[in-house]
């Protein structure tokens, strides 16, 4: 997705410890995990020199205060897709931003209301075996055309998968830094949908 902005990056993994804390909500959960991945990279790449600025995000999808992250096994990628199963839940992705030579942060989280269909016990099957869900927050990637379990959906596609592309560019954009092709309409274009959510995303609103 991060190919859709124009912008040229290298990929980085980093270690970090994603247990909750005791009573941390999702929201404070998803911004403390991005931040810590974000600083985790700092010293490595400040080694290579190998870039200026530094992004980090985190999905998590939370039902309540209940945070479902990726599945363990298959019996809890199981369990997480029966438990979403014709009900509604939320999806925050945390992003966090860090340039290396004026030592700015900046930090963005977005909410997106999610509705799953009453897919069968024999559907659930099927997806858990195909693997799809084993590296996804809950268990279920809402761009999968197969399983298709999204009936509908308030907010923005592109966090539901990750990263919420919109936030991401306002957040650059703060810091001087404008993409070079128009990322609102690259990300609808991929994802074939017309984003109800982008224009207020962009004008610096709390929505999405």
């Amino acid at each position: 997705m991060l190919e859709w902005t124009g912008w040229d990056f290298i990929t980085r993994p980093v270690e970090a410890d994603e247990s909750r804390a005791v009573s941390e909500s999702p929201e404070l959960y998803v911004s403390r995990l991005a931040e810590m991945k974000a600083r985790a990279a700092v010293h490595p790449l400040n080694k290579m020199g190998a870039a200026d600025l530094i992004l980090a995000a985190d999905t998590t999808v939370a039902d309540g205060n209940r945070v479902l992250g990726k599945p363990l096994d298959e019996a809890d990628a199981r369990r997480m897709l029966l438990h979403l199963r014709d009900r509604s839940h939320e999806v925050f992705t945390a992003l966090a931003i860090y340039r290396v030579s004026d030592h700015r942060w900046s930090f963005d989280r977005c909410r997106t209301l999610v509705a799953m269909r009453d897919y069968s016990d024999e559907e659930i099957e099927a997806y858990v075996l195909s693997g799809d869900p084993m590296d996804k927050a809950g268990a279920y990637a809402i761009q999968n055309k197969t399983f298709h379990p999204v009936t509908g959906f308030n907010g923005c596609f592109a966090n539901v998968m990750g990263l919420p592309l919109c936030h991401l560019v306002r957040m650059m954009k703060k810091i001087g830094i404008v993409a070079p092709v128009e990322t609102a309409l690259s990300c609808q274009q991929h994802l074939d949908y017309d984003c109800p959510v982008t224009r207020d995303v962009l004008a610096g609103l709390d929505v999405g």
